[in-house]
């Protein structure tokens, strides 16, 4: 393994580990992701990745990065109604 591939390996354990660490704590989540969320996440997941080719990697990343903000500015116009 290169330097970069364990940094990859290293944030996806990390992640991995938060997420963990966040659903053990919390005893009733507030309000679980929505799909759109869930898929934003998993485009920055797979930009992680995906790391060594960076074209791949920044495009996925900002298609994840889009999505989330289309779902919050759809969250956001939902609580103003």
């Amino acid at each position: 393994m290169n330097g970069s591939q364990i940094y990859i390996l290293i944030s996806i354990v990390v992640l991995a580990v938060i997420m963990i660490v966040l659903a053990l704590t919390r005893k009733k989540m507030q309000k679980p992701l929505s799909k759109l969320a869930a898929f934003a996440f998993s485009f920055v997941i797979a930009g992680i990745v995906f790391g060594d080719d960076r074209l791949i990697s920044y495009s996925l990343m900002g298609i994840g990065v889009v999505l989330a903000v289309i779902d919050i500015v759809k969250k956001l116009k939902k609580e103003a109604k």
